[in-house]
């Protein structure tokens, strides 16, 4: 039988209460945006007080950037579990734009996030010192990918990983983000798990037609 491990009353628990308080922060974000949002919210979310918020986080601004790196962190470490490199070029590269697609709809926080920070022009994302590196394996595996699909003769020479990937990732944006205004003018409910599903296996299709030699 195991022992019972006791906190003892008082005890601060900075892991979590760092957790807490970036978790609380993240919805508040994406909730208000930056400029609505307030530290006195986030805090109360949190269960902590300001003070703690300020020790661990610094200001508003330095909370903020620490979520959009989190929010960065999260998709491109769940990225890299796909193990994409491992895989023929094509199921790779298939592979890549559905779970995109699925990351950006089972993560709705991050297109809030994304949304908000092009509305600041990447004001805070820019005082970043470490969003390159975080994106430069991303792009690695797609060049991988790429290359790979052109030695094979099923991916044309010429294409470039940085445009194949925003090509992915524009097409699931901007479906998600205007999906109701989009079903109301074509009368047709595009948050529907059948139209979701459909739109997931288009993307491929445009990708890979893109690719194709």
């Amino acid at each position: 039988m195991r022992p019972v491990i006791r906190r003892e009353k008082g005890v601060r628990d900075p892991e979590r209460t760092s957790a807490a308080i970036l978790q609380a922060a993240t919805r508040e974000f994406m909730d208000k945006g930056f400029g609505g949002a307030r530290v006195d919210a986030i805090a109360k979310r949190a269960g902590a007080n300001k003070r703690m918020l300020y020790h661990y986080f610094g200001d508003k601004e330095a909370l903020y950037l620490a979520v959009l790196e989190s929010a960065y962190v999260a998709i491109r470490a769940a990225e890299a579990r796909l193990r994409l490199t491992e895989k023929s070029p094509r199921e790779g590269m298939r592979e890549l734009a559905l779970f995109t697609w699925r990351y950006f709809i089972d993560h709705p926080e991050f297109l809030s996030l994304l949304g908000t920070e092009n509305l600041n022009k990447a004001k805070f994302l820019k005082r970043s010192a470490r969003i390159f590196n975080l994106h430069s394996p991303l792009v690695a595996m797609i060049k991988d990918l790429l290359e790979k699909g052109a030695k094979d003769g099923v991916f044309r020479r010429d294409a470039e990983p940085v445009k194949v990937y925003i090509t992915i990732a524009s097409l699931g944006f901007f479906y998600l983000s205007n999906r109701y205004t989009l079903s109301t003018v074509f009368g047709r409910d595009l948050a529907a798990p059948a139209e979701l599903d459909a739109w997931g296996e288009h993307v491929v299709d445009v990708v890979l037609s893109y690719l194709r030699p």
